[in-house]
């Protein structure tokens, strides 16, 4: 088994902090101590199901689901890899044009896994959604970056460092290939990941980031 986690943006640092980015994971951690402290009730009460947006209900889950997670496993990779990419994209644009972006993202993504599955009743839930669309906007501005990454393969870890528009590349074909999967066998998830979620999400961001971001900005970073 191997997996790539990336850690940080090696081949520049934001002109100020991210504060958008750092709200955004302290919400997320909130909501979820909220999940912890309210149980299955408060899941089901605020995570998107499918059929129930199709049939013109729950529409506020389109909103708040993007800030809820199952396990602490999930809350914590989607951290890790907002944290990685988020606070370039957020200089690159403002915090303001960037929580609309982020959000904007997410409902797109949320939006995407309905229309693959718009009959299902599997809740659906997760931040990893927008996070694609920040991950999106990152491959089309800085896709020759070196991504500062944990390579793990077995038992062997080290860090190493890999360019953007190879990691994010290689992710995103991924995620393409198990949604084909997951609409060739009909199934509306595969193993509780929301593949169409990531996809959406994704070209949302790579589609859209030039009309949130500031030219004058990215050229400061340069």
């Amino acid at each position: 088994m191997g997996a790539m986690i990336p850690l940080t943006d090696a081949s520049r640092r934001p002109t100020q902090f991210p504060i958008v980015t750092a709200l955004i994971i302290v919400v997320n951690f909130i909501v979820f101590g909220s999940e912890l402290k309210g149980g299955d009730a408060f899941v089901l009460r605020w995570c998107l199901v499918p059929a129930q947006i199709t049939s013109g209900h729950h529409w506020i889950t389109i909103l708040t689901a993007m800030f809820m997670h199952g396990s602490w496993s999930h809350i914590l990779g989607n951290m890790v890899f907002l944290w990685a990419f988020g606070p370039e994209i957020e200089d690159a644009m403002n915090p303001l044009r960037y929580i609309v972006f982020y959000l904007a993202g997410g409902l797109a993504a949320m939006l995407g896994q309905v229309a693959l599955a718009p009959h299902s009743t599997v809740p659906n839930l997760g931040a990893s959604g927008a996070i694609a669309a920040v991950m999106g906007a990152f491959l089309v501005t800085y896709p020759r970056d070196k991504i500062k990454a944990l390579l793990i393969i077995f038992v062997f870890v080290r860090v190493t460092f890999i360019p953007a528009i190879v990691l994010i590349g290689f992710w995103f074909l991924t995620q393409l290939f198990n949604v084909g999967v997951v609409a060739a066998t009909a199934s509306t998830e595969s193993g509780g990941v929301a593949y169409a979620a990531h996809v959406a999400g994704a070209v949302f961001g790579a589609l859209t980031a030039r009309l949130f971001e500031d030219p004058e900005r990215i050229a400061a970073q340069l």
